[in-house]
């Protein structure tokens, strides 16, 4: 399975797991293992590279100081044989929860001295939790065991960006963060918004050979790891990239190192701390010694999530460097205290983002001072405002707001954002389009209507130096508007048919065709057939041609770019390829939204990475091989991992059925049509049935379905009160016991068809076959076919095919399926090159031809509902009440009653003339 599945396997499994233990807890048990098992065969690794054998690995220990030293100065640390992860796995019974605190205990001690900032103290979370997995030894030896036998198949040798131990990581901490409540801002920046925030600043790094950047609220370190995978799209090598990161909390500073180092950042170019950023600045060369060894940092970026508006001590620190040019934060929200201490760890051509309260931007007090010089500073570069409810455990709007120490421009760009994001669960999310919004709107300074927009200091100024988006930035939709004169007399406003002005500028004289002046600024609609006067007009067809055009040679470029260069191509770097050259092909083309595009190749995207990782890892050969389908299921109360057929390792079974098994596939495909289209029927006769006729005990309790048997038996009833006179001279045979008697009646008795049944030898015929012949023609009397008894009829025979195409269905499916397997494992290169292409590029050309189609149609759509909108108006309205009002008054002037009847009538009428 590729690292997707594999990771979506260990989060349900583990969510299992834990049972009543918090997820913010739990997390710091299972992501300790997985780095645990990450050192153990990071160790295996270099020794197996190194010509130890299998009897040398096995006599590791620590008494062999010789072997020690030489692992811990080229690894970092030692693990003996007894401790090492795949040990563990293999004591099986044997193993308990004292080789896991024995183990723990031992790795610290053996940390090479020069890694000590790294590997120090990394696994005391794990160590200290361990009692919490179980209340006895033999419990807790249960639950561990269960955990590392789940994280067993984690590969730990990725290869290029195949970095399957980083992505399971950081998928389990943002599904436990999902799951976390309010304390997932503890340890966990949404993906999406770390990506955008390191897209902001790897632009601003490009150009650069070393970086180094750094995040004084490290968490799980997430932020820096995605800013490092950013800028290293533009930098030739990752290992010039320093990452520091300081956190307060030590469970949540364990993640952060963990993670850095299980994405192969070299331990000399990590470099991290446990402590409060408000209160201890840092780094110091010596932290033993603070005072006479303080060093600032200044770096390239900073980035930051910090806790929003917490409480901190302003107490002495007026002259603190970090904030004496701006001022003190107020003691019950440190946000500020945040922002400047990340600004003043900036080299004077940085750049920092952080994400922060939407508070900050208009809050007086302390706050309005420090904004204030920030602004007459000229630090503060960009404001975006995010969608609401976009963090784990907060519905707090919130803010990234991007500073800088020195910069050429003196204006600020608004970004309003608050718009662009689907919903993902309970949360809403940034889609990759809306990341590349925002980072183009802040690389060219753009302004965009109704998104973002340059603002002067001047006119900060004018607005006493709040930053609120709503004052710069109008992103108001505005409500729907009436027209009174149109919508008293009709016509189509000109004022709102020029609200289209894109589409008549992209389709000249297609307005003309579609409206005509009426009275003054009003319209009429020109056309009865709004739809096809577009489509066939020849601006809109030009504009199609044009589009075509433009994406004429597209699948050969995917084809060049993903086919052909598959084994080599940099996949960090090749969405970017991709996304130019689309947006490249529509810098011509009109109301193409570009945005939306990208949106359809990342989607694609997503899955095509993936195999690219696969392929570049493991060969070409991986596109011709199965893996076993593995379902959880109940066994005897306890749930067990059971294979349930195969699946494509890249290639899906269902793509080489629908391209190279397609008769088969057609044929099965027919069969499970014809099966849905019986369920129909059986819906269809329920509904015609009578209440009476569903409680005949022919359906279930709920009367939503028919039930087999009770259709038999009552198929039974009906058919015993058939009556034809064959059926009665049938009847009055079967009594007849003497051969003789037996003769005669069927040498007297024509109204039956005797030849329909098989005679004995002595001419007679017996009781079997009777009674099959009578059930034959009983069967085949033809009830009114609306009748009670044809539905069951129906019913019945309905069952019989159903019966008969559900084994046909599985038996083919089961055929199909391992014919399916065998063709993915003898498939040709030329096969499983055409299968990738129809994989890859296949559905990402055709949603991308389907956008000037979906653009006509908007047009379409919005043309109808200017011309619905007024279509019936006001006057016409109060004309037909007018008019219903004179019929029912004269319908009253015949009616008649008595006394009262006629004085109520009287008065309805003298209402409805208003009177």
């Amino acid at each position: 399975m590729n690292k997707q599945q594999l990771a979506t396997k260990i989060w349900e499994s583990a969510n299992k797991m834990r049972s009543k233990i918090e997820a913010n807890e739990y997390k710091d048990y299972i992501l300790g293992f997985i780095f645990y098992k990450y050192l153990s065969d990071k160790e295996l690794k270099f020794l197996k590279e190194n010509s130890f054998t299998q009897e040398d690995i096995e006599a590791l220990v620590e008494d062999d100081a010789e072997t020690v030293n030489y692992v811990r100065e080229n690894v970092g640390y030692f693990i003996a044989y007894k401790d090492l992860f795949s040990t563990w796995l293999k004591m099986g019974k044997d193993f308990d929860v004292s080789n896991v605190t024995d183990a723990l205990s031992a790795f610290n001690r053996l940390i090479n001295p020069s890694h000590k900032k790294v590997f120090e103290g990394i696994f005391n979370t794990l160590q200290t939790g361990l009692s919490k997995l179980g209340d006895s030894s033999a419990s807790r030896t249960k639950a561990i065991s269960n955990l590392i036998h789940l994280i067993k198949d984690i590969p730990m040798d990725g290869k290029q960006d195949y970095d399957v131990i980083g992505f399971i990581y950081e998928y389990l901490i943002s599904m436990f963060a999902a799951n976390a409540g309010k304390k997932a801002g503890e340890f966990y920046t949404p993906y999406e918004v770390s990506l955008l925030m390191s897209e902001i600043v790897a632009d601003n790094l490009k150009d650069r050979t070393e970086i180094e950047i750094y995040d004084p609220t490290s968490g799980s370190g997430s932020l820096l790891i995605n800013i490092g995978r950013s800028v290293s799209k533009h930098i030739d090598n990752e290992n010039n990239i320093k990452y520091y990161a300081q956190e307060l909390k030590q469970n949540t500073y364990n993640l952060t190192r963990m993670n850095l180092v299980m994405r192969g950042i070299r331990p000399d170019n990590i470099k991290t701390r446990n402590g409060d950023t408000l209160e201890d600045d840092w780094p110091y060369f010596d932290e033993t010694n603070p005072a006479e060894t303080y060093n600032p940092l200044y770096v390239d970026a900073v980035v930051s999530n910090p806790p929003y508006s917490q409480h901190w001590d302003p107490s002495n620190k007026e002259t603190d460097p970090r904030y004496a040019r701006f001022g003190l934060a107020p003691k019950s929200k440190a946000d500020y205290a945040f922002l400047l201490h990340d600004l003043f760890h900036l080299k004077p051509d940085g750049i920092m983002t952080i994400v922060l309260p939407h508070g900050v931007l208009f809050r007086g007090g302390e706050e309005g001072d420090i904004r204030r010089n920030l602004i007459e500073g000229n630090h503060i570069d960009a404001i975006i405002g995010l969608p609401a409810n976009i963090f784990f455990g907060t519905d707090i709007p919130t803010v990234i707001m991007v500073l800088k120490q020195k910069r050429e421009n003196t204006d600020v760009l608004f970004i309003d954002a608050s718009k662009g994001f689907i919903k993902a669960g309970k949360n809403n999310k940034l889609r990759a389009s809306d990341i590349k919004k925002i980072v183009d709107a802040i690389t060219a300074r753009a302004d965009i209507d109704k998104f973002s927009r340059k603002v002067s200091r001047e006119e900060i100024r004018r607005k006493e130096s709040k930053l609120n988006i709503q004052r710069y930035v109008d992103s108001f939709e505005g409500t729907k508007k009436w027209d009174i004169y149109a919508s008293m007399f009709g016509g189509i406003p000109m004022s709102e048919i020029a609200e289209l002005s894109e589409y008549w500028s992209a389709f000249p004289e297609l307005k003309e065709a579609l409206f005509t002046n009426s009275v003054g600024p009003y319209a009429e609609l020109a056309v009865g057939d709004i739809e096809q006067t577009v489509n066939e007009h020849p601006t809109v067809k030009a504009f199609i041609s044009n589009f075509m055009g433009a994406f004429g040679d597209f699948e050969g470029f995917l084809k060049s770019e993903l086919i052909m260069k598959m084994a080599s191509l940099n996949i960090s770097k090749e969405e970017l390829v991709l996304g130019a050259d689309i947006f490249a092909r529509l810098a011509s083309i009109p109301l193409i939204n570009r945005y939306e595009a990208y949106q359809l190749l990342d989607d694609e995207w997503a899955k095509t990475s993936v195999d690219l990782e696969v392929i570049q890892t493991e060969g070409f050969n991986a596109v011709k091989k199965v893996d076993p389908n593995m379902d959880i299921k109940k066994k005897d109360g306890k749930e067990e991992e059971v294979q349930g057929g195969w699946i494509g390792h890249v290639i899906p079974f269902e793509l080489v059925q629908r391209t190279l098994l397609s008769a088969e596939y057609e044929a099965l495909k027919q069969k499970e049509g014809r099966l849905a289209e019986i369920s129909s029927e059986y819906d269809e006769i329920l509904d015609s049935l009578s209440e009476e006729e569903k409680n005949s005990s022919v359906t279930n309790d709920s009367s939503d379905a028919f039930v087999a048997k009770e259709v038999g038996n009552k198929l039974k009833e009906i058919y015993a009160d058939v009556d034809t006179l064959e059926i009665k001279a049938l009847n009055a045979y079967a009594t007849l016991s003497k051969k003789a008697d037996k003769l005669a009646y069927i040498s007297a008795h024509d109204d039956v068809v005797w030849s329909n049944m098989e005679a004995g030898n002595d001419g007679t015929y017996g009781k079997k076959a009777v009674n099959a012949y009578l059930a034959e023609l009983q069967s085949a009397f033809e009830f009114p076919e609306e009748s009670f008894e044809a539905k069951i009829v129906k019913v019945s025979k309905l069952m019989t095919e159903e019966k008969e195409v559900k084994a046909q269905v599985k038996a083919e499916a089961e055929a199909l399926h391992m014919k399916t397997k065998e063709t993915i494992e003898s498939l040709s290169d030329e096969q499983a090159l055409e299968l990738l292409e129809q994989k890859w590029i296949f559905p990402l050309t055709e949603s991308i031809k389907r956008l000037p189609n979906e653009v006509i149609h908007v047009l379409v759509n919005k043309v109808k509902a200017l011309s619905d909108k007024y279509a019936v108006t006001y006057s016409a309205v109060e004309s037909e009440i007018h008019e219903t009002k004179s019929t029912l008054s004269a319908l009253f002037d015949e009616l008649v009653g008595n006394e009262y009847d006629m004085k109520g009538l009287s008065e309805f009428q003298a209402l409805l003339k208003g009177k």
